[in-house]
């Protein structure tokens, strides 16, 4: 697939923005295709009609990040709001911080444990006859103990993943899930924040330029673009293919929306961690926008379940039997010509908006310099396998 005609990009999402902006900028003419009726992908956030919140349509998406330059890139678009992400959760009918703090080891216990103390109590709660964990339970149960592992995180990860923790590998807690101080701030990153007006209105900055086409519900089909100079694809890796290795394993999410007059849970997440409750969380958007301020309010519960062909895919298993699968794919498609595979999507990983946006930015200079040096554009920028 390699001619002389525009690029196409398949997907108005962050990676087809960010790859049609540098391109577009670069001078040349770009054709984006996405089969919703909207841009911005997950991302995509509307306002309520009645409220007047910024609703997440897809399910929240915090933008947190230690890279300048993305920061700055997203900075460039809209006013990131300062957000801090502080969630809480549910278990057997008490509230607690996350992740889990200081302040949640000394409720949950009922004690008043300086950080020194919470640490060699936490150690005395775990279990030190798993030498190697191998399993997502033996990991918890190894770094917190039988207690904080069946409250916090056995029946989330249940809910989460559809299975047993025991099926799940132990990277996917990579690391001590406790904080020795009172610090609730979920993520680590130095840049972190909300867009003002949301990311809709940001990616559609993004979009707004003269050699950018979009073309909304509307689905690609490659024999439609066999003179394309280069498609930039963000779709499934296995829809590329027609499934015919067979589908590759995600998980969707189904909200449950509803309205409240006044404020719901006060705060933005809510985490149910029993298993006897059907959903993960409650959310409740207008907690997204800390410096609005709106009476009435729009929630979602978030319930999680395997992906069906007809739903949206959100989170990539990856699972033995889906790397099987994957390999694969990769393989077929590093004997494509003229297309890249790109996002969480194309390149079947879970990437944050970040991430997504970094590798966009590489990618789309990555592709300028093979032009400048008649070389070969890859499928892709970082193998998924």
């Amino acid at each position: 697939m390699q001619g002389n005609g525009k690029i196409v990009i398949v997907g108005a999402g962050l990676s087809g923005a960010v790859i049609g902006r540098e391109l577009a900028l670069a001078g040349h003419k770009v054709e984006i295709l996405d089969a919703r009726d909207h841009i911005a992908g997950n991302c995509h956030t509307e306002r309520d009609a009645d409220t007047g919140v910024m609703v997440h349509v897809y399910g929240p998406h915090i933008f947190h990040t230690d890279d300048a330059e993305v920061w700055d890139y997203v900075n460039g678009f809209q006013t990131f709001m300062p957000y801090k992400n502080r969630v809480k959760t549910t278990s057997k009918e008490r509230v607690y911080s996350l992740p889990v703090n200081l302040h949640t080891i000394n409720q949950f216990f009922g004690k008043t444990l300086r950080p020194d103390e919470a640490k060699a109590f936490i150690e005395e709660q775990a279990d030190k006859t798993i030498a190697d964990p191998q399993t997502f339970e033996e990991q918890a149960m190894r770094f917190v103990g039988k207690d904080l592992y069946e409250a916090f995180f056995k029946g989330y990860t249940e809910k989460q993943w559809g299975c047993s923790p025991t099926e799940l590998p132990a990277s996917i807690l990579k690391r001590l899930p406790v904080r020795f101080n009172y610090d609730d701030n979920y993520f680590f990153h130095k840049f972190q924040g909300m867009p003002e007006n949301g990311y809709t209105d940001m990616i559609g900055r993004i979009l707004d330029h003269p050699n950018i086409t979009v073309k909304l519900s509307t689905r690609f089909e490659r024999a439609d673009h066999a003179d394309a100079s280069h498609v930039f694809y963000s779709g499934q890796l296995d829809g590329y293919f027609d499934y015919e290795a067979g589908r590759l394993g995600y998980r969707t999410l189904d909200f449950e929306r509803f309205s409240y007059d006044g404020d719901y849970q006060g705060c933005a997440v809510m985490n149910y961690g029993d298993a006897s409750v059907p959903f993960t969380r409650i959310t409740e958007h207008k907690h997204f926008s800390p410096w609005e301020e709106h009476q009435g309010s729009v929630c979602y519960r978030e319930f999680s379940r395997a992906c069906g062909p007809d739903d949206i895919p959100y989170y990539p298993i990856r699972m033995v039997e889906e790397k099987e699968q994957l390999a694969q794919y990769v393989t077929r498609a590093e004997k494509e010509e003229g297309v890249t595979f790109v996002g969480r999507l194309g390149t079947y990983r879970y990437l944050d908006m970040d991430v997504t946006i970094r590798e966009a930015l590489d990618t789309a200079r990555l592709y300028l310099s093979t032009l400048s040096e008649s070389a070969r554009m890859p499928a892709f920028l970082h193998r998924p396998v």
